[in-house]
């Protein structure tokens, strides 16, 4: 899956959390928590949708890998990359 495949994800899955935003948006760099307005909880089910739909497993240790886009999109990527 390319990177651009993947931050497309990644960017509808914030929408899901946030449906009155726009994740396209926010700056690769940009705490996505800060820039939607995201609690833990809703962190917490992006992570989780993450999981669902890329069979992507993120430890806890490793959520702030996920508070930007560009950073999502990296670990994934990684993550992707690994053979089981």
């Amino acid at each position: 899956m390319t990177k651009g495949a993947l931050q497309k994800i990644v960017e509808e899955e914030l929408k899901n959390i946030a449906p009155e935003t726009s994740p396209a948006d926010i700056g690769s760099d940009e705490d996505v928590r800060e820039a939607l307005d995201i609690d833990s909880m809703g962190f917490l089910t992006f992570i989780t949708a993450l999981h669902r739909r890329l069979n992507v497993d993120v430890p806890e240790k490793d959520y702030a890998k996920l508070f930007t886009k560009r950073g999502a999109v990296e670990y994934l990527s990684r993550k992707r990359a690994k053979p089981s």
